[in-house]
């Protein structure tokens, strides 16, 4: 029963944390009218959910993290085939990428890969499990201003090919500028910030804290919100300044030491809970404290790391490609994986076996 509900409130914690997280990137991206096909709780794969608008709802089978999938993210130059490529799939529905592959005189390769990005940008969807190989299909989609409803795999009429091409850009993270970027990319971050001041408010200016004095005696202590907010800014500067020392040799080894994984913030998760709800909620925002300066650090597929190929393509004019974004991500995600190995062998040995 105690490891069950150690799993139980991590996956609350954790739901609750990147609700947030991806929340903020949701609100942003909407907000400049940016296209969000799925918002997720859970790691990509089998899904349920309801749809609504443009974007569908939902959970997947692993219920740890999750996902706002924004529109036109897709890294490098735009495909040079893109507008031919969304007329043709309009004019039809569905339809075969070969044969769109032979009217432009282009390989069947080249023309999945286009129709895949129409994909990402909220326009198709792609070959299902009893499809066809390269079929796809128009989205369904619903215009309120003309009060039409098409249904998936019906064609689209429209006026003009570059009209079209344009409007269905505009609703895409390519269209917009740096900073609009740049607001969707730490979106997330500074919701999880807020999420801390507002604990932090909730805690020790609303509810109060219980204190024991020297003399024994419990004393009740509410601070004012101004002090739960310096409170909150100065534990967010002594998270940062632990995270930094993962990256000095001198500090690493005891800031690991003094870390947890998903093992330890299991069993930490429980003791407070059981410690009641002013506790539990402290415990989540020191979570949300570390996802959030994490998520900051400029390493992909982190947003602290997109935001610094944003900075870098903004300087340049030049666009980071497929290629180099994937190296980049897979260098990102082994150094992290290598981290979380060792911590997790540091918490069994902790929390298991008694030996640390």
């Amino acid at each position: 029963m105690t490891v069950a509900l150690e799993i139980l409130y991590l996956i609350l914690v954790l739901s609750i944390l990147v609700f947030i997280h991806e929340g903020g990137h949701f609100l942003a991206a909407r907000m400049f009218g940016v296209r969000v096909t799925e918002f997720m709780l859970g790691l990509p794969g089998p899904k349920i959910g309801f749809t609504k608008g443009d974007t569908m709802f939902g959970v997947t089978a692993v219920p740890l993290g999750g996902y706002a999938k924004i529109c036109g993210m897709e890294p490098g130059a735009e495909n040079p085939y893109i507008e031919k490529a969304l007329a043709f799939a309009y004019e039809r529905g569905t339809f075969y990428a070969d044969d769109f592959a032979f009217q432009e005189g282009i390989s069947i390769d080249d023309a999945v890969e286009v129709f895949y990005i129409l994909e990402e940008w909220g326009c198709l969807v792609g070959p299902k499990k009893a499809d066809e190989h390269n079929v796809f299909y128009t989205r369904a989609r619903r215009i309120k201003r003309k009060g039409i409803d098409f249904k998936e795999g019906e064609p689209r009429p429209f006026d003009d090919a570059h009209e079209l091409y344009l409007e269905e850009r505009s609703h895409t993270y390519r269209a917009l500028p740096f900073w609009k970027r740049s607001v969707i990319l730490l979106a997330g971050i500074f919701m999880n910030l807020l999420f801390v001041v507002v604990v932090f408010v909730v805690v020790f200016s609303i509810l109060g804290m219980d204190y024991t004095l020297e003399s024994g005696e419990v004393q009740h202590v509410v601070l004012p919100v101004w002090q739960a907010i310096v409170g909150a800014f100065n534990y967010m500067g002594v998270v940062a300044v632990a995270i930094v020392g993962l990256f000095n040799p001198a500090t690493a080894g005891e800031t690991i030491s003094n870390s947890v994984s998903v093992v330890g913030m299991a069993v930490v998760s429980k003791q407070y809970a059981d410690a009641g709800l002013a506790m539990f909620l402290v415990f989540m925002a020191m979570i949300s404290v570390s996802l959030g300066i994490m998520n900051l650090l400029p390493i992909p597929p982190l947003d602290g790391g997109r935001f610094v190929i944003e900075i870098y393509q903004k300087i340049t004019s030049r666009f980071v490609g497929t290629r180099a974004m994937n190296a980049m991500s897979i260098v990102g995600v082994t150094l992290f994986m290598l981290l979380f190995v060792v911590m997790l062998n540091q918490d069994i040995q902790r929390f298991v076996f008694g030996n640390w």
